[in-house]
């Protein structure tokens, strides 16, 4: 069985979670409790360019939030 997440092929969603932290999804796998669609179904590539442009900080919003008053 080839990977599902690596099928150039395949369509795919961006999901994003409360924390702000973003992942390529399946289009066709039913979205996990705790995500929200932030990019619906379009190439692998789109969804890779989408990460890269709207997540910069990788660290859970909490994480971030709390260092930023530290």
């Amino acid at each position: 069985m080839s990977n599902p997440f690596e099928n150039s092929d395949a369509q795919y969603l961006v999901l994003v979670n409360d924390e702000l932290q973003h992942s390529l999804w399946p289009s066709d796998a039913a979205v996990p409790a705790g995500w929200s669609v932030a990019l619906s179904a379009t190439s692998r590539q789109a969804c890779l360019d989408h990460v890269e442009e709207h997540w910069s900080d990788i660290r859970p919003q909490s994480v971030a939030a709390a260092t930023a008053t530290s």
